[in-house]
C-alpha cells in the first residue's frame, strides 16, 4: 500500500474482499450442525498464533482472511450453535450480521444527534419499542449500553440521582448522608454487587434477601429488614426485583415488590436482562404483572431478541431522568442548537463516544417482527420444559428447579443408584470440565442450596428437540465417564 494515499483498497479490492469475507461468514453456518460447540483450546497455544511484535509491514489483505478464518472465526467457541447452553449465550441472527456491516461502515458516533442523525433517532424509537414490547409503556425513555451489568449500573446511577436530587447528591456526592440501603434477594445477578460500590453505596449497605425454596425473594423477610434498617437509622433506597434470575430463572412477586416500593417511597428497579423480554409472552403476563411499575429496568436485547453482542438497554420511566443524572455542559459540545430538538445521547448517558447498536435492533423487528420474536422466545421456554420433563422421567437425572423460563437445573446421579450425596456433589463438580473437554456441548454448572448443578440455559432460536436429546446423551457418555475417574481416584 503506497504510504502517501489513504488506508482504502481499491473499490474492486474492496468488494473482493468482501465476497471472501462473506464466504467465510456461510461456510461457519454451513456447519453448525456436528461442530463442536467448545474447540478444546488452551491459553499458550492460542498466545503462541499471535506472539509477535508490532508488524512493521502489512499483510496481503487475502492472505489475512485466510488466517483469520483458521484461527478466529473456525476456532471460536460456538455461541451461535446449537450446542450451546452455558451462561445465557443467544444464537444471533443473520440480519444483525448485516447491520453490523453496515453501521461499520459509516461508522457513526452515537454521542451527539448531528454526528449521527438517523442512528440517534432509531435508538430513541427502539428504546421504546422495548418498552412496548415487555408492557412497560409508550413513554419510556432509555439508552442502549453494552449489556446487563451497564444497564443495571445506568439504572441504579439514575435510582441515586434522582433519589437524592433535593439533596445535590451529583455536587456533594454521599458523604454525610445517613448510609443508603438497597434490597434484593440472594439470587440476584453479581453485577449488582458491582454496582453497589462503584456508586459509593459499599457492599455493607446491600442486604441480600432470604429466597424460597423456589428461588424467589421472601416477601416477609424483605419488610422486616426495612423495618429494621429504619430503626436503626439507616435510609431504605431501592429495592431490586427479579424478572428471571441468571441462576433458575425465577420471577420475583414483581407486582408484590411494586407495593412494598411505594409503601416506603423507594425507588423500584428491576433486573430484566436476562428474562425481561420473556413479559411480552402471553402465557407469561400473570408473572410479569408490576413490571410496568418499575422506575427503572435492565433487558438485554443480546439475549432474547437473540442479538450478536453488545445490545443491553436501561429503561426508565421518561428521558428526563437520564438527563438530570448524566448532563455536564462542555463548551466544545455546545452547539446552540436546542431549539432544532435535536437529541443528543451524550447528555443522557455517561458515555459521549457510542456505537450504533439501534440498527441491527432496528432491523431485526423490522425483518422478523414481534410476533415472530415471540414464538422464538415460547420455543425456549418449551423445549427447556422438554429438557425438565426427560431428566424428570430419567434414573439417573435430578431436576433441582422447576423452569418458568429457559434455565434447567439437575443433577447427574450416576448409574449407582446407591451413590452417597458428597460423591454425586464430587461428580457434578467433575463433569463441566469433562464436557468442555468433550466439547460436542458447552454447558456450565451453577451452586443451588450449597450443591453443584449442571445449568441448562437455552436461548437460541436454532435449538430443536433432537439438540436437547443430543445433550442428554453426551452427558450421560461423559457422565460414565466421569464416574469412572471417581472410582479409580478414590
Amino acid at each position: 500500500m503506497n504510504k502517501d494515499k489513504s488506508l482504502d483498497y481499491s473499490l474492486n479490492e474492496f468488494a473482493s474482499l468482501l465476497q471472501k469475507s462473506s464466504d467465510i461468514v456461510i461456510d461457519r453456518y454451513a456447519h453448525l450442525v456436528g461442530a463442536k460447540a467448545y474447540a478444546g483450546l488452551t491459553p499458550k497455544e492460542v498466545e503462541s498464533w499471535f506472539n509477535e511484535p508490532v508488524p512493521e509491514q502489512g499483510m496481503e489483505p487475502a492472505k489475512l482472511l485466510d488466517l483469520v478464518k483458521e484461527k478466529v472465526v473456525d476456532t471460536a467457541t460456538l455461541n451461535i450453535g446449537p450446542n450451546m447452553y452455558a451462561y445465557v449465550m443467544a444464537g444471533g441472527t443473520q440480519v444483525s450480521i448485516l447491520a453490523e456491516l453496515l453501521a461499520s461502515s459509516i461508522n457513526q458516533n452515537v454521542g451527539k444527534w448531528h454526528l449521527a442523525p438517523v442512528m440517534s433517532e432509531l435508538e430513541k424509537r427502539v428504546v421504546q419499542w422495548g418498552g412496548q414490547f415487555i408492557g412497560y409503556g409508550d413513554a419510556a425513555g432509555g439508552v442502549l449500553v453494552s449489556g446487563g451489568s451497564a444497564a443495571n449500573l445506568t439504572g441504579l446511577t439514575v435510582a441515586r440521582n434522582v433519589f437524592l436530587e433535593s439533596e445535590n447528591v451529583r455536587k456533594s456526592g454521599l458523604f454525610g448522608f445517613k448510609p443508603l440501603i438497597i434490597y434484593a434477594s440472594d439470587e440476584v445477578h453479581g453485577c449488582i454487587d458491582k454496582s453497589v460500590e462503584l456508586l459509593g453505596i459499599g457492599s455493607d449497605n446491600f442486604r441480600k434477601i432470604p429466597t424460597h425454596s423456589d428461588f424467589i425473594i421472601d416477601l416477609e423477610a424483605l419488610e422486616h429488614q426495612i423495618l429494621l434498617d429504619i430503626e436503626n437509622g439507616k435510609r431504605p433506597f431501592c429495592i431490586i426485583g427479579n424478572a428471571g434470575t441468571v441462576n433458575t430463572g425465577a420471577i420475583d412477586p414483581l407486582d408484590r415488590l411494586a407495593d412494598l416500593a411505594d409503601k416506603y417511597n423507594l425507588w423500584y428497579h428491576i433486573d430484566g436482562a436476562y428474562g425481561g423480554l420473556a413479559a411480552a409472552v402471553d402465557d407469561l403476563r400473570k408473572k410479569y404483572k408490576g413490571i410496568e411499575r418499575a422506575d427503572s429496568i435492565a433487558i438485554d436485547f443480546h439475549k432474547w431478541l437473540y442479538q450478536p453482542f453488545e445490545a443491553g438497554c436501561t429503561l426508565v420511566k421518561n428521558w428526563d431522568q437520564l438527563n438530570r443524572t448524566f448532563y455536564k455542559r462542555a463548551a466544545y459540545l455546545d452547539t446552540d442548537t436546542k431549539t432544532d430538538q435535536r437529541f443528543d445521547f451524550n447528555e443522557h448517558h455517561f458515555q459521549l463516544s457510542r456505537n450504533a447498536k439501534a440498527l441491527k435492533i432496528w432491523m431485526s423487528f423490522k425483518a422478523y417482527g414481534a410476533e415472530v420474536i415471540r414464538a422464538c422466545i415460547e420455543k425456549d421456554i418449551r423445549l427447556t420444559k422438554y429438557l425438565a420433563d426427560q431428566i424428570t422421567q430419567s434414573q439417573d437425572f435430578e431436576l433441582c428447579n422447576i423452569p418458568d423460563l429457559s434455565v434447567a437445573c439437575f443433577r447427574y446421579l450416576g448409574t449407582d443408584p446407591n451413590m452417597p450425596q458428597a460423591t454425586i456433589d464430587q461428580l457434578n463438580k467433575l463433569i463441566i470440565p469433562e464436557l468442555e473437554a468433550d466439547g460436542r456441548v458447552f454447558i456450565t454448572g451453577t451452586s443451588l442450596q450449597n450443591r453443584p448443578v449442571i445449568r441448562a440455559c437455552l436461548i437460541n432460536h436454532r435449538l430443536q428437540q433432537e439438540n436437547i436429546d443430543f445433550l442428554l446423551k453426551v452427558i450421560r457418555e461423559v457422565g460414565v465417564k466421569a464416574e469412572g475417574k471417581l472410582k479409580v481416584a478414590g
